[in-house]
């Protein structure tokens, strides 16, 4: 029997007044990849910011993580449950190490000091599966990267803290084909050894290639269109986005 890790009911956000959600319900099982496809402007993005909890954005309905409403909880004690979401364009942090942020993380998890050679352990044993050495996480946050380091530096983040819950937004772009095909594996090897999920949003099913999504939610205008299994990716990735919702909103008024 399956047992969900993430449930959204009747999700709704907007912004400046503006409705970008709504009702938007669909979940997320323990050791399962959903991918959340849809046009730009479909209100993907927003969907992982409204789970996170970021303050602009207001935010009605039910989110649940392991059975608990987690709705009004703020971003950090989301991310001590075992929620990670890396975004389009990961902010930059002059002063601060990549070093540093994953040693404070570690220490409000694990509630006392963590010493820093065991961090740079760490580090160092997750970042050569990048390809990357430890110098990679002393450098500042993301600070004068390329769009391919920083997308890069969140997959360190993820290894090294390990969630059980991973929200990737379009993770392979500024990634060439080698390194997106890298990622994937990545994922999928991280999703072998720690039974996590992910809630994957891409255009580019290229992410996908290590990986077996057993969902696809299609969002549209802020709703969900269809929900379906990797056919339904696959549908998208021949057909176009135009061409599916066309065939849906046909088959609805059948």
């Amino acid at each position: 029997m399956t047992q969900k890790l993430l449930s959204l009911s009747n999700l709704t956000a907007s912004v400046s007044g503006r409705k970008i959600l709504c009702g938007v319900e669909f979940s997320v099982d323990k050791n399962e990849t959903v991918v959340l496809l849809g046009p730009n402007g479909a209100g993907k993005s927003t969907v992982a910011a409204a789970i996170m909890g970021n303050p602009k954005f207001k935010v009605s309905g039910e989110i649940k993580f392991l059975n608990k409403d987690i709705s009004k909880l703020s971003v950090d004690k989301k991310a001590m449950l075992g929620i990670f979401a890396s975004f389009q364009n990961p902010v930059e942090v002059p002063g601060v190490t990549t070093t540093e942020m994953l040693r404070t993380v570690m220490e409000e998890k694990k509630g006392g000091f963590v010493p820093l050679d065991s961090v740079r352990e760490e580090i160092t044993t997750q970042a050569k599966k990048l390809g990357q050495n430890i110098w990679f996480s002393e450098r500042e946050l993301n600070v004068g990267f390329s769009g391919g380091e920083k997308k890069k530096n969140e997959i360190l983040q993820m290894l090294t803290l390990k969630p059980k819950l991973v929200i990737l937004d379009e993770i392979d772009s500024g990634l060439d084909v080698d390194a997106g095909a890298t990622i994937s594996k990545i994922l999928a090897d991280y999703q072998k050894e720690s039974g996590c999920s992910y809630l994957i949003i891409t255009h580019n099913m290229r992410v996908l290639k290590h990986l077996k999504p057993s969902k696809a939610v299609l969002l549209n205008e802020g709703q969900v269109t269809a929900v379906g299994d990797v056919g339904l990716v696959k549908r998208v990735e021949k057909q176009g986005f135009k061409t599916i919702l066309s065939e849906i909103c046909q088959e609805g008024e059948k």
